[in-house]
């Protein structure tokens, strides 16, 4: 089980998506996302958690020739990024663009009282990529199915600690009472899943 504290996980996601997008790099290195999500109570032992990030970038110049693109930030700060022979539509891009990206991270669990099982993790991917003609777009979604052991469930910080098939992380349970449900010995069985997407949206009509 990945921990949303994991930076590989975003760098594999990257990596990815540079097959179908050259832009995404400047969503990944312009902001990363929060490090922690408390976990929210949606029913007796089930429980979720959400972090979602949003960046954007306007065109301000595109060289065909070399297939360089200028990305300029609020502050008026420009990035550089080339774009692979993988971007289809790169004719599509213009100068006045918005290139936007957004990564998300979401954890939904479940309670399993007693334990008993194996824990597993299970990993899939998927990608999408725009349509021939439209503006530039990908998306990577990156999801793992697991059932992780409940080591230590500290009370005073809300934070639980759980063992995967590969990894030990801590989360903390935002409901006290929710809280009280979870002791050493259970299981929590779950989905954990990142996704990038980034798009390009035409300038605005003058």
């Amino acid at each position: 089980m990945r921990s949303h504290t994991t930076r590989t996980t975003r760098s594999l996601i990257a990596s990815a998506a540079l097959t179908t997008l050259a832009l995404l790099p400047f969503a990944v290195s312009a902001q990363q996302a929060p490090e922690t999500a408390a976990m929210t109570a949606t029913a007796p032992g089930e429980f979720v958690g959400i972090v979602e990030t949003q960046v954007s970038r306007v065109v301000k110049a595109v060289d065909k020739a070399t297939r360089a693109v200028v990305l300029q930030n609020e502050k008026g700060e420009e990035t550089v990024i080339t774009a692979s022979d993988a971007v289809k539509n790169f004719d599509q891009i213009k100068v006045g663009d918005h290139v936007v990206a957004s990564f998300t991270q979401t954890l939904v669990m479940k309670l399993k009282k007693g334990g008993g099982d194996l824990r597993v993790r299970v990993d899939s991917s998927s990608q999408q990529t725009a349509k021939p003609g439209d503006k530039p777009a990908a998306a990577v979604v990156d999801d793992v199915a697991f059932i992780a052991d409940v080591e230590a469930v500290d009370s005073k910080t809300q934070m639980i600690t759980l063992r995967g098939a590969k990894k030990t992380v801590k989360l903390k349970i935002k409901d006290p009472e929710q809280l009280k449900l979870i002791k050493t010995g259970d299981q929590i069985e779950g989905v954990y899943s990142e996704a990038v997407a980034v798009s390009v949206i035409p300038a605005p009509a003058k």
